[in-house]
């Protein structure tokens, strides 16, 4: 279909896609509005129908691409109440797959580099990326206390602790080029719920 013939409500999307692909190539600060358009096949004029300025494109950004990953782990938490320990296996396996993939790891990566010129970007992905996910995988882990399913700590810090792992292995995958586990996400997974539940402590000498 011809550029000028697309739906009008497909060009948010659109000018996202092209928004972060000049983020990525070019940095923040250096992506013009006009290339953007351009990458959209929009005028510059087109592309602020939509969105005032680039702050607000990566505030869209957010929304569009983490927020989803964010509910649908808090979806996946809700409705594992009664069985925690299968339901933080889910919760990990969602986190896993969306790590690996550079496309969604860019936005957490460019929130990263900007938190300390615009923090108000950093709010804005803590409110509705981090909270969101991580409110919900602290009720998860305060379910199975209450359950007797885990031994009784704090939810904060087991979340913490949770989610940690896989964080590091996306900066140190996408950020650091290190050898990564994510070609195979099935043994990360369970490498690190195995080793989140029973801990380091070995088991006491008969």
């Amino acid at each position: 279909m011809p550029r000028w013939r697309r739906r009008s409500d497909a060009r948010p999307e659109e000018i996202l896609d092209a928004a972060l692909a000049e983020f990525t190539e070019k940095g923040f600060e250096t992506a013009r509005m006009e290339d953007i358009a351009k990458r959209a096949g929009l005028s510059k004029a087109g592309v602020y129908l939509y969105f005032e300025s680039k702050e607000a494109l990566l505030k869209a950004l957010i929304e569009a691409k983490m927020t989803p990953i964010a509910e649908q782990a808090s979806a996946l938490a809700a409705a594992g109440a009664a069985n925690p320990k299968a339901a933080l296996s889910a919760f990990a396996r969602v986190v896993v797959s969306r790590a690996a993939d550079p496309k969604i790891i860019a936005v957490p990566r460019l929130v990263l580099s900007l938190s300390g010129q615009f923090p108000e970007i950093a709010d804005h992905y803590r409110r509705h990326v981090v909270e969101i996910a991580r409110a919900a995988l602290e009720a998860l882990i305060a379910a199975g206390v209450a359950r007797g399913d885990f031994r009784a700590v704090d939810p904060k810090v087991a979340a913490r602790a949770f989610i940690g792992p896989f964080f590091f292995e996306a900066m140190w995958t996408h950020i650091l080029r290190g050898e990564t586990a994510f070609n195979h996400p099935d043994a990360l997974v369970e490498a690190q719920i195995d080793l989140l539940l029973k801990g380091l402590e070995a088991e006491p000498r008969a």
